[in-house]
């Protein structure tokens, strides 16, 4: 048996995966968390996992899949990543069923949806708590390897930094939310902490306890960053006590309907302008239409016209949450959305294996950047975060041998509180330069602001978000062009000649540095 022992940053989905295939071959995992799972931002994916299982009578493929992947990130994503993601969706979904994960079936076939930038029916899912559900399958998955002492919890514990000495992760440093006591933990470590939330505060569908905090402090000590600009809007949300509440895509995927009321009367407006897919366009693509064609930024989402069956097989918890949190009950109301903060495409820059540039640290999940490229589809963030965990603890066995080390101590390092989200001053100019529909003008007014800005009275985490907001700010710049989820009015069509490739930025002696680099594959 192996006794050396990896450190996972992060229980949501990506971590979980890793530290179920790490302990499964006998590796010992250090799991870390801010939260419990219970907790994790993965809980709150509703619509279901994407795999070409083509059980519904489609002749689907995993070479679609792949197609549709590529296309659907405006073919900046990494070929040989996404083939892998897209052949292994349909053993994950398999092995997850093993687990007991209750996906939705007809005649003891499982049920596939329609789901966004895709033809064929390829979303397997359970009613629409799809995410909840299968961390529950993984967290109980996990709980067997801690009963035989391979998986070790540090909940309610928060990242500190890192032991990096000639280009190799030695250790993470963590500290203990409720003693403040600090810890070194050796061993190479897996980051799986999802996306940047803090910059975005009360416009995102996601938690905040996600604050890209340790992209930024990554950044902040020469690590590079891949495609900061691309920052997925989610076309059906809805505003409530200080975030976005998601209408999940599979309201459109059995059959709702985005209109906007012109002179009192419904206007189907994705129908008409898109008669192929209509209301299943890629997101990038529906929130654009939706800003473009409102007079105030909203449209609504028509469900009035669902079968009863539908709501009560598929769709029930949707439509208790609605009520709940919206006050309107979709069988009835139409429901008045916008478009909101969903998905970041970028993050730390990882190759094939997950692998950051340095030596023994490894990134799965949200915070990394390799399968969506310029646009995510729906359906392939839980695919997405299951598959690169089990990619990077698989990249790590065999690699690492005893020697390694497993020691845990104490240390004393300086302790400083910073809030969830950053300062007003850091979020607001990112904010309005952006959005769905951006501008150079803007965004180079936005990013003189965000240098002019005085980070004396800052925390030192605050310093660094700062840094990162400059960061997707130059990327954004630079991107002199129109594609995915980066419009810009004044650069409104691709530019394939420069721009087909993933940007890489890297603040290095006191400088934003950006290269754009093609398919590594």
């Amino acid at each position: 048996m192996s006794t050396f022992t990896v450190n996972v940053i992060g229980a949501g989905l990506a971590g979980l995966s890793a530290s179920l295939e790490l302990s499964r071959n006998n590796i010992h995992v250090n799991l870390v968390s801010a939260q419990p799972s219970e907790r994790a931002q993965s809980v709150m994916a509703e619509g279901g996992i994407n795999a070409a299982m083509n059980t519904m009578g489609d002749d689907d493929t995993t070479r679609e899949h792949f197609d549709d992947t590529l296309k659907g990130g405006a073919f900046i994503g990494e070929k040989e990543s996404i083939e892998g993601m897209t052949e292994n969706a349909p053993l994950i979904v398999e092995e997850l069923i093993k687990l007991g994960v209750p996906f939705n079936n007809e005649n003891g076939k499982i049920s596939l949806r329609y789901f966004g930038g895709q033809k064929k029916r390829r979303t397997a899912f359970s009613r629409s708590s799809t995410g909840k559900l299968i961390m529950s399958a993984m967290i109980d998955a996990v709980r067997q390897y801690e009963a035989r002492g391979l998986v070790r919890r540090f909940p309610h514990h928060i990242f500190e930094g890192l032991d990096i000495r000639d280009n190799g992760c030695s250790a993470v440093l963590i500290r203990d939310n409720y003693s403040l006591k600090a810890l070194r933990l050796e061993g190479p470590v897996i980051l799986a902490t999802g996306g940047m939330n803090s910059l975005f505060p009360g416009l995102t569908t996601g938690t905040t306890v996600n604050t890209g905090d340790v992209t930024s402090y990554l950044y902040s000590i020469g690590l590079p960053l891949s495609n900061l600009e691309f920052i997925q809007f989610h076309p059906t949300t809805a505003k409530i006590e200080g975030k976005r509440c998601l209408i999940s895509e599979a309201a459109r995927g059995e059959g709702g309907r985005l209109m906007i009321l012109r002179d009192g009367k419904p206007w189907y407006f994705m129908e008409e302008k898109y008669p192929e897919l209509g209301n299943l366009m890629p997101r990038d693509v529906t929130s654009r239409e939706i800003v473009m064609n409102s007079e105030d930024g909203y449209a609504f989402i028509d469900m009035t016209g669902l079968p009863s069956d539908t709501w009560k097989n598929k769709l029930s918890d949707m439509r208790e949450q609605m009520i709940s949190l919206l006050g309107s009950d979709p069988v009835k109301d139409y429901i008045r959305i916008s478009p909101g903060i969903h998905y970041f495409m970028g993050g730390i820059y990882v190759d094939k294996n997950h692998k950051t540039t340095v030596d023994g640290l490894y990134a799965a999940g949200e915070c990394a950047c390799r399968y969506h490229g310029g646009n995510r589809l729906g359906g392939n963030s839980m695919l997405g975060a299951l598959y690169g965990g089990k990619v990077a603890a698989s990249s790590i066995e065999g690699t690492y041998s005893a020697a390694t080390g497993n020691r845990i101590e104490e240390i004393d390092i300086p302790y400083e509180y910073t809030d969830f989200v950053a300062p007003s001053c850091v979020t607001d100019p990112l904010v309005s330069a952006v959005g769905i529909i951006r501008d150079g003008q803007t965004m180079e007014a936005s990013l003189r602001t965000l240098n002019e800005t005085d980070p004396s009275s800052f925390t030192e985490a605050d310093r660094r978000r700062l840094l990162l907001s400059r960061a997707i700010l130059t990327s954004a710049i630079m991107r002199k062009e129109s594609r995915g989820a980066h419009y810009r009015t004044d650069y409104p069509n691709k530019d394939d000649v420069n721009f087909k490739a993933k940007s890489v930025i890297t603040y290095t002696d006191g400088r934003h540095e950006l290269k754009y680099e093609g398919d590594e594959s």
